[in-house]
């Protein structure tokens, strides 16, 4: 067997053992492993390394007629071109991930010239490439988008959908909790298979399942932009959430109903006054020991 017709079978995984020793003893074995390891390392969804290794194999038949001594030096240059080939289509079709941290925040620009502002404990994730076909992006947590003029644009979270084609909304998604928030233009919010249109001021909320009646929206941006988070008849549970993440803090609750209607904001520079804010309209009691809170009914 000539050597054309045992790398073919070796690129196919198609040696049996006789001829795998025949295709050890070839010159420049050692060359054609680390060029086939290099490219199955990092190749990318839709990068075919065998056939850009039988490129290299033609080009290297053809440099061999000429001049025999080269075929090494030259499979060397093949292997790091393929290599950095390969690097480089993987690199560009892999996703952007945007996260903040607990008591972080971030305003990133989308490459339409879109912009998010991301509030604590958030992920945001988009792809390059493919942004001018397809204006996606999938979030975890809470943001506010100006989406920029053009063809849709949908923000997907694990709740449900949110698509646009240029406006101002706020996005919250946290374990049971989904809600949207129109604050400019025309939303349309998918959940469970129903559309739904909000219109500037005009809010869409789930919480455990149960969707939520709100009252009109009067503000221009989100309060938590402005460093303070507010809540309308909310469940007290979900204002100690957003609590332990714009603190980075652990809250307890004793003998507190978490389900009982919060009505209020709390700042987010000034834990002790925050911590008023919360607990007073209760008659709640608060103590405090390095990161650990106890909230207790009086």
């Amino acid at each position: 067997m000539n050597r054309e017709e045992l790398i073919s079978k070796w690129l196919d995984n198609n040696l049996n053992d006789q001829e795998f020793e025949a295709f050890k003893t070839l010159e420049d074995y050692d060359e054609l492993v680390m060029l086939d390891n290099n490219l199955q390392a990092f190749k990318a969804k839709e990068y075919n390394s065998s056939e850009e290794l039988e490129h290299v194999l033609s080009a290297i038949k053809s440099t061999k007629k000429q001049s025999t001594p080269w075929i090494k030096p030259f499979m060397r240059v093949a292997a790091i071109l393929a290599v950095c080939f390969s690097l480089y289509y993987y690199s560009t079709t892999l996703d952007t991930s945007i996260s903040t941290e607990v008591a972080q925040k971030a305003t990133i620009e989308l490459p339409d010239a879109s912009s998010v502002s991301l509030n604590a404990k958030s992920l945001l994730t988009y792809n390059k490439k493919g942004w001018k076909q397809d204006r996606e992006v999938d979030l975890q947590g809470e943001a506010f988008f100006k989406v920029a003029k053009g063809s849709s644009f949908t923000v997907k979270t694990k709740l449900g959908s949110v698509t646009v084609y240029g406006t101002q909304f706020n996005v919250k998604q946290r374990h049971d909790y989904f809600e949207v928030v129109c604050y400019e233009g025309l939303v349309g919010v998918m959940h469970n298979s129903q559309e739904t249109k909000l219109k500037p001021g005009d809010s869409f909320l789930i919480i455990d399942g149960e969707k939520i009646a709100k009252e009109k929206e009067n503000r221009i941006i989100p309060s938590w932009l402005n460093n303070a988070s507010t809540f309308k008849s909310l469940p007290f549970k979900a204002v100690i959430a957003e609590f332990e993440r714009q603190y980075d803090v652990d809250v307890t609750l004793i003998g507190i109903d978490s389900e009982q209607l919060f009505t209020g904001s709390f700042a987010h520079d000034n834990i002790d006054l925050a911590l008023k804010s919360i607990t007073l309209p209760f008659h709640i009691t608060y103590s405090k020991t390095n990161r650990a809170i106890t909230l207790k009914r009086e």
